[in-house]
């Protein structure tokens, strides 16, 4: 590892300064707010809060469906993952399954209400196939059917990853020593993944706890905790007090939900090395799980075939004549088409500017031997606990009246630290993994630490580059949580423009803004995986003619 330099510690103070004043100084703010009135510090609001019988009400419906949610996503997920990892299905329907499953997260969570509302509603898609209303898609059962659709991705995601490390020849030893199938799928499957079980359901229930898109598209009079909030800071006789302590208090589950996470890493355990071999043919197996992850896939993307359908018809519907019109009015109205143009631009340069600021923190973490650098996981342990909501809520009463309040910046720095976590952790494991030496050599060589990071290190960082870069852009287009707060008449965003399109039942439209959306997304997705594969040739290449060159 390379000696301390001034870049090094200047990269690192100015990282360490972008988050406490667009991370801590914010909370920090809020939490003082919850207290404050005038200069007096008071717990009065907390008391007012907690008294009111509608918002105790509130957070307790926030924590019953939640809970469920949890539940369901996890068991869903992980029959998904079991499917992919622990079977022989045709490679195609696995295939199928992965790209499936993660089809919710191009779509922002305010379109899942209005795709659930045009599925089983009275005149729904899903409804007149089956010639009647299934059941009341408003309220608990319309956000329980949402919640669980957003937050499978995630925890599909999480289980399937650790399906990788798990050593599937114990399995096969499980048998020849005479288990039974509940004990043997209990010590070589549910065992070695209880860890990340138990943190699949901790993201569901966080999730869904503080999503904001799906309550107000389908909430109707089932209020949780992220309507009440936005009803207190945007109503019509705004209460910052009261909101800061609404934000505070939706901060306690995902506190907990990472205690929880912490406790639960002492059952995750790892082999000293692991063979992948493959499965034992078992038709009973592969046909159920294969049928099974089938309907779950099929339910989930049932849902939205609506917003495939509806738009090109006159009036969904009650006129069924083909019509490309609705499109042709997005095409036509500037202001729909400003408000995609500022989703693009806020999208593109949070994917780079969160792109750079999360593989700097992980470079300085992994690649230096500066002191203090693991502060670098502690900001990323906090900002996996902040829910989106909380932190524009945050962002909102510090920079009031400030230069930066109105503008795409604000936007795009709020979309830069909520979503820090996931591509800091993606570029800390790509670091990890490469040659500890290579910034010595450099150094031996003359070359500066900046030089060898660029001519060596990021090099061989472009697969997860690229997928840090479609992670944030991808999030960027479809968050709402995050950024409700902050958006305005000049920096609205086609997933805030969809809450305000709702107030004039213009569901055409919304469907139209949200294929957009997913195209977009979709297509920078495909255009992402194709740069890794690649990039992965690319490199396989440059090491074959190495090892030629050293064999002659």
């Amino acid at each position: 590892m390379p000696k301390s330099r001034p870049e090094m510690r200047f990269l690192y103070i100015t990282i360490l300064t972008l988050f406490a004043l667009f991370l801590l100084v914010p909370l920090i703010i809020l939490f003082v707010r919850s207290f404050g009135i005038g200069e007096r510090v008071t717990a009065d609001h907390y008391l007012s809060v907690l008294a009111n019988k509608e918002m105790a009400a509130s957070f307790i419906n926030s924590i019953k469906i939640s809970a469920l949610t949890g539940i369901i996503t996890t068991a869903l997920a992980f029959i998904l993952a079991y499917s992919i990892h622990c079977t022989r299905l045709f490679q195609p329907l696995k295939s199928m399954i992965k790209a499936g499953v993660l089809i919710p997260m191009l779509l922002p969570t305010i379109t899942y209400g209005f795709a659930i509302m045009y599925s089983f509603g009275n005149q729904g898609l899903i409804t007149s196939i089956f010639g009647d209303s299934l059941f009341n898609i408003y309220g608990f059962n319309g956000l329980l059917i949402g919640y669980v659709i957003y937050t499978i991705p995630a925890a599909f995601l999480l289980i399937s990853n650790s399906f990788i490390y798990i050593d599937k020849k114990f399995i096969v030893v499980s048998k020849l020593m005479g288990d039974g199938n509940a004990r043997s799928f209990w010590n070589t499957i549910i065992r070695p993944l209880l860890g990340t079980l138990g943190g699949a359901y901790v993201l569901s229930f966080v999730l869904s706890f503080t999503d904001f898109g799906i309550p107000a598209s389908i909430g109707g009079a089932y209020t949780v905790a992220a309507t009440q909030l936005y009803q207190v800071m945007l109503g019509s006789i705004p209460d910052f007090n009261n909101g800061a302590v609404i934000a505070v208090l939706m901060l306690m589950p995902a506190i907990l939900g990472v205690m929880l996470l912490n406790y639960l890493e002492r059952f995750n355990f790892h082999y000293d090395n692991f063979s992948q071999i493959e499965m034992v043919p078992n038709t009973f197996r592969d046909v159920s799980l294969g049928l099974i992850s089938s309907l779950i896939l099929a339910g989930v993307l049932s849902i939205f075939a609506v917003m495939l359908i509806a738009p090109f018809l006159n009036s969904f519907p009650y006129d069924m004549t083909f019509t490309l019109k609705h499109f042709e009015t997005i095409l036509q109205s500037g202001d729909l088409l400003a408000v995609y143009r500022n989703s693009l631009i806020i999208a593109v340069l949070t994917a780079i500017g969160g792109t750079l600021l999360a593989y700097c923190s992980a470079l300085l973490n992994v690649r230096t031997p500066l002191k203090g650098k693991k502060a670098m996981d502690a900001v990323s342990m906090m900002t996996n606990t902040v829910p989106g909501m909380v932190l524009g809520i945050s962002y909102m009463l510090l920079f009031n009246g400030s230069s930066l309040q109105g503008t795409f910046m604000i936007i795009i720095l709020c979309n830069m630290v909520h979503y820090f976590t996931t591509p800091y952790l993606m570029a800390k494991n790509s670091l990890m993994k490469m040659n500890p030496t290579w910034e010595t050599t450099g150094e031996l060589l003359g070359d500066s630490w900046v030089k060898t990071v660029y001519r060596v290190i990021v090099p061989n960082s472009v697969k997860t580059l690229l997928e840090m870069f479609s992670y944030y852009f991808i999030n960027s287009m479809v968050t709402i949580s995050g950024v409700i707060f902050l958006v305005t008449a000049q920096t609205s965003m086609v997933a805030s423009k969809i809450k305000e399109l709702q107030h004039f039942a213009k569901f055409n439209e919304i469907f139209v803004l949200s294929l957009l959306i997913f195209a977009t997304n979709l297509v920078v997705k495909v255009f992402c995986d194709y740069l890794q594969k690649e990039s992965s040739m690319s490199l396989s290449l440059k090491t074959i003619n190495r090892s030629e060159e050293k064999g002659s």
